[in-house]
């Protein structure tokens, strides 16, 4: 699977933006991989709650990786914050900027809705059914993560919007 990474031009990303993905992707990995594990169980619902959980807290961290918070943004010059917020409704991401809850998690995620609806039926299959659905949890959760890193590249590009490098290196 290409990642976010992958699809945008090396050579074209600068050190902070390559450090953001590279840190997004790691929180990325292990969020997915929780939940394929949840998709696994064939408890009803388990899986739509964990995902939501998971995303609603992802969502914040990426944007964090990326200096997209409201309190990250409100320290910006209103300037850079009105070309910022011009660059979100160009690329019409309803997740950065914003104070994430659940239920705009799971507005966003109509997006993967029919990956979800598989992973319901397919978990109530003995055995195969739970790994195509712990397969379809990962891929959904993936998916959803890597669109809304591309939506933070770019965003960050045409705002040209310095980011935080946040002690990290690359």
């Amino acid at each position: 699977m290409p990642t976010t990474l992958h699809r945008v031009p090396e050579a074209a990303l600068d050190a902070a933006l390559a450090a953001a993905v590279k840190r997004s992707r790691k929180l990325l990995n292990k969020r997915a991989l929780v939940a394929a594990a949840a998709s696994a169980v064939p408890v009803p619902g388990l899986d739509w709650a964990v995902d939501a959980a998971l995303l609603s807290r992802l969502i914040p961290e990426i944007n964090k990786e990326f200096g997209f918070t409201p309190s990250q943004l409100d320290q910006l010059d209103p300037k850079k914050r009105d070309q910022v917020q011009k660059a979100v409704s160009m690329v019409g991401s309803v997740l950065i900027g914003k104070f994430i809850s659940r239920d705009l998690v799971l507005k966003a995620a109509t997006k993967i809705g029919m990956r979800l609806t598989t992973k319901q039926v397919a978990k109530y299959v003995p055995l195969a059914g739970q790994v195509v659905a712990a397969a379809v949890g990962y891929a959904a959760i993936r998916y959803f993560g890597e669109e809304h890193m591309k939506d933070c590249i770019r965003v960050a590009r045409q705002a040209q919007l310095e980011l935080p490098l946040l002690g990290y290196s690359v």
